[in-house]
């Protein structure tokens, strides 16, 4: 094999380099979404309501865009390690008129359906339905530019520029923040008014991150043959994202069966989970974009070089947060309810929820190494036969022996495990590590 290129120092400096700003764009949406229900939530509780059904919606299209991105980053580190940026850059280009084509089509569906859909999920006609049913038809409009944002935060990673999407995110973020109390209250716009607040960031970040496609003079057509090559890559990942939230709304319709107190706390435990996913899918970020640039460079023993690195930094990670949320078990409960049964049900999870994070951590960082090396493939199949083979079956399980939250969160811990050893098994077989500009 010829190497075209040595590779750089694997040093964590450089990984932090790439992560830390990974981290605080990831940040930016969900702060700003706290922001946006404390101001809806002092309008009253129909539309703090109508925001929750609104707000799930659209997270959905956000979700979107996250795959997106990473599916992005990938194929565009592979070409930047290869020496060809403008090639990254196309990637970019076509990456974004997939974003945009389907943005478009997201805006039209909500103002077409938006009212039968505010209606389904709110189970019955009223004033929450109504409110959610503007609100998403308004928000709806944001959609390209969200999508757009999310598709040059995959270029922009992949050629491992971080300080312009820091920019480009943060900036109409916090735009948006300040916007947003002004039009709900003093412009009186109400509800309407915190959903053009997102559309004024969403789009102007849109924006941002195709002038920044425009400075890079390449050529901004269409190529249909690459867009049917990244929507092949974002429909692997979708799936492997449909068996993550099929997992993981079963395991709260099971610990709904135990009782108020068991899903409160199981909703506790999820969403502290789901933050330290957060941190953990910066980490994975830098994988993509180094792990990604050492194949495109031909350099195998450097893209498993930091493939190991990455993992072990992502161990570190995961121990760090067991330290910390198991020194925090008397405490961090009671910071989310006062109900003594809710807190008692959530040291039932603590002890799995403790022990499973320094396996997350690896399983985290790993998942990101096999995005940026294009094994999306192997991630979707291991992820859909540890759901369906190990994760369902537990859950369930624990719901017909009547185990209780315990059984279901190790039912989650046996998901993860079932993917560390697949995920190391497949580290150690090499099968991912195929060098070249693209796979």
């Amino acid at each position: 094999m010829t190497q075209t290129a040595p590779a750089p120092p694997v040093a964590a400096r450089r990984i932090a380099g790439l992560a830390l700003p990974a981290l605080v764009v990831l940040a930016a949406e969900p702060l700003y979404v706290l922001v946006d229900t404390a101001v809806v939530g002092h309008l009253g509780r129909e539309p703090l309501a109508a925001l929750a059904v609104g707000g799930t919606v659209m997270s959905l299209t956000a979700w979107l865009g996250t795959v997106m991105a990473y599916g992005t980053t990938g194929r565009s580190a592979r070409r930047f390690g290869a020496g060809d940026r403008s090639a990254a850059v196309a990637e970019g280009v076509q990456a974004s008129w997939l974003a945009f084509g389907v943005g478009v089509l997201v805006a039209v569906a909500m103002q077409l359906g938006g009212a039968p859909l505010a209606r389904t999920l709110v189970g019955a006609h009223g004033e929450v339905a109504d409110a959610a049913a503007q609100w998403l038809r308004i928000a709806a409009l944001g959609a390209p530019g969200l999508l757009l944002a999310a598709a040059g935060n995959g270029w922009l990673r992949g050629v491992q520029d971080t300080r312009r999407p820091l920019l480009f995110v943060l900036g109409p973020n916090l735009l948006s923040a300040l916007l947003c109390p002004l039009l709900v209250y003093p412009a009186g716009l109400g509800l309407a008014g915190s959903a053009v607040a997102n559309v004024v960031a969403q789009t102007l970040a849109g924006g941002l991150f195709a002038a920044a496609l425009a400075r890079e003079r390449v050529s901004l057509r269409p190529c249909p043959r690459f867009i049917r090559q990244q929507l092949v890559l974002s429909r692997d990942l979708l799936i492997r994202g449909v068996a993550f939230q099929a997992s993981f709304l079963s395991a709260t319709a099971v610990a709904s069966r135990f009782g108020a107190a068991a899903v409160g706390a199981h909703q506790i435990a999820l969403q502290l989970w789901f933050f330290t996913a957060l941190v953990l899918d910066a980490l994975a970020i830098a994988a993509q974009s180094l792990v990604g640039a050492a194949l495109g460079a031909g350099d195998e023993a450097g893209a498993r070089a930091f493939a190991r690195r990455i993992g072990l930094l992502g161990g570190v990670c995961g121990i760090l947060f067991a330290v910390l949320i198991g020194a925090g078990a008397g405490v961090v409960p009671a910071l989310f309810s006062s109900d003594p049964a809710v807190r008692e049900q959530a040291m039932v999870a603590w002890p799995w929820f403790v022990a499973m994070q320094p396996l997350a951590g690896v399983v985290f960082a790993l998942d990101g190494v096999l995005i940026g090396a294009g094994d999306v493939r192997y991630l979707r199949n291991l992820t859909l036969v540890a759901a369906l083979g190990g994760f369902l079956p537990a859950i369930w399980l624990a719901y017909a022996l009547d185990l209780g939250l315990g059984g279901i969160w190790a039912g989650l811990t046996l998901f993860v495990l079932l993917r560390l050893v697949a995920l190391l098994l497949r580290l150690r077989s090499g099968g991912w590590a195929v060098v070249g500009a693209v796979r």
